[in-house]
């Protein structure tokens, strides 16, 4: 397996401008969303990596901007890397898809649509997961209100 430096030597030679956090179990990778698909291809693909599978994906509000996290694995290296995808535009969050790299990632990315109105370009079948189509707004962003559903305690 490798160290979390010799990760980050390799992720830092295909997105220079990212920013790694090496305090936890896990390397942590943060970029901007312009840089996420290469970087997952070359993640997915570099021989040294080989981050094959896609665990977990989900998206966060940080009210002023967005964020898609992703927690992926290599089943060959048995490493893991959690990378975290900054969309600063919150009125049209978009990010490119990688269902075409990771195919469970086409099931997450449509949860975070859903939830958090995160639009994944090029996502083969995008639409809401959980929500009915004529539900109006993102029930997981910190701005939303829904006094009509408003459960009270």
């Amino acid at each position: 397996m490798m160290s979390h430096e010799e990760i980050k030597s390799l992720i830092l030679n295909y997105s220079p401008e990212a920013v790694c956090d090496e305090s936890g179990p896990w390397l942590q990778v943060s970029i901007q969303s312009t840089d996420w698909l290469p970087l997952a291809e070359a993640l997915r693909n570099h021989s040294q990596l080989q981050f094959d599978y896609l665990f977990c994906l989900t998206g966060v509000d940080w009210k002023t901007h967005l964020s898609v996290v992703y927690h992926l694995t290599s089943k060959v290296f048995g490493h893991t890397v959690v990378v975290k995808v900054k969309i600063d535009d919150r009125i049209n969050p978009v990010v490119e898809t990688v269902s075409n790299i990771w195919r469970t990632a086409e099931l997450h990315e449509r949860e975070a649509y859903d939830l958090f109105g995160i639009r994944f370009n090029s996502h083969p079948d995008l639409r809401r997961l959980f929500l009915t189509d004529e539900w109006v707004g993102w029930p997981l962003r910190k701005d939303y209100e829904d006094p009509i559903n408003m459960i009270k305690l």
